[in-house]
């Protein structure tokens, strides 16, 4: 198993004000209390980051904003996935700049271009900076799936070292993992033991930002030969990773309904995202407090 990013690492969503500017104090926050809770890594910029509404600038600000308040106590990942090759480079190098440890980038959406356009894309993206580049496989956002065949061939980069898993086809993730270096992190909360079990290097979680101290007890237990409580801890959490990520909503507008309940950094979602109804906000608030406590 090789973590090259950390094992377990947030998702982070990206705090806004009450007028939708980017809230770089309140990132510093979420930022510090993530890593003070048990993430080891932090995404940002990634789906759960609002990203297609954030711009490159505000990219790179978000970066090293993060970078200032948690130092080298955490990995940072820039996502800088876009349809566009060129436009994917250009932000790969503003991330160095910024201050990134990697790069997550996922298959360029809308177009959806064959198999071998695919894996000259990461090429390409990987050799545009000295940062490792994690693959996001994320079919159901980018409409392309990165093909195990294309994930085995991109292995032999020196720049590219990990996958970011949601393509929801465990078999296939073993069969990279058995024939790979690759580190592989669950992107669906709900597999993130299952993975781990099997040789993955951890999670890549939208449900961390609420709860990052009780998921990182999963890994924990496992780690520790308990597998029984590990089991028990990830079946716990399975309520709210549904009511999260399986409700109907987006994972990043729920998750900063609850953010917002707990008094923590967050703010509205971006347009065309749409603030959780009230009812929403009220059943992620009542599941908390059921399984976690006020």
């Amino acid at each position: 198993m090789t973590t090259p990013f950390g094992r377990t690492l947030c998702a982070m969503i990206t705090p806004f004000t009450a007028s939708g500017a980017l809230d770089l104090d309140g990132a510093r926050l979420l930022a510090a209390h993530l890593v003070g809770n048990g993430c080891d890594g932090l995404v940002l910029s990634g789906t759960t980051g609002e990203s297609p509404t954030t711009t490159d600038a505000e990219k790179s600000a978000l970066i090293a904003a993060v970078r200032e308040a948690v130092g080298e106590r955490a990995r940072i990942v820039a996502g800088i996935g876009t349809p566009d090759t060129r436009h994917t480079t250009e932000l790969a190098r503003e991330a160095e700049k910024a201050g990134a440890d990697g790069l997550l980038v996922v298959a360029p959406y809308y177009s959806r271009p064959p198999q071998d356009a695919i894996e000259a894309h990461f090429r390409d993206v990987a050799g545009a900076t000295g940062l490792p580049l994690m693959i996001y496989d994320v079919p159901a956002r980018t409409g392309t799936r990165i093909e195990p065949e294309t994930i085995l061939r991109l292995a032999d980069h020196p720049g590219i070292v990990a996958v970011k898993d949601c393509s929801n086809d465990f078999l296939a993730a073993q069969k990279v993992l058995a024939r790979t270096d690759l580190a592989y992190y669950a992107g669906c909360d709900e597999h993130n033991l299952a993975l781990y079990a099997v040789g993955g290097s951890g999670y890549v979680s939208t449900v961390a930002n609420v709860i990052p101290d009780r998921l990182r007890a999963v890994l924990d237990a496992f780690d520790a030969g308990d597998t029984t409580l590990a089991a028990r801890l990830q079946q716990r959490a399975t309520p709210l990773i549904e009511a999260i990520m399986s409700a109907g909503l987006p994972g990043t507008v729920t998750a900063k309904a609850l953010l917002n309940a707990l008094a923590r950094p967050a703010g509205p979602v971006r347009a065309p995202l749409r603030p959780a109804p009230p009812a929403s906000a009220d059943t992620l608030v009542s599941l908390h407090e059921d399984l976690y406590g006020p």
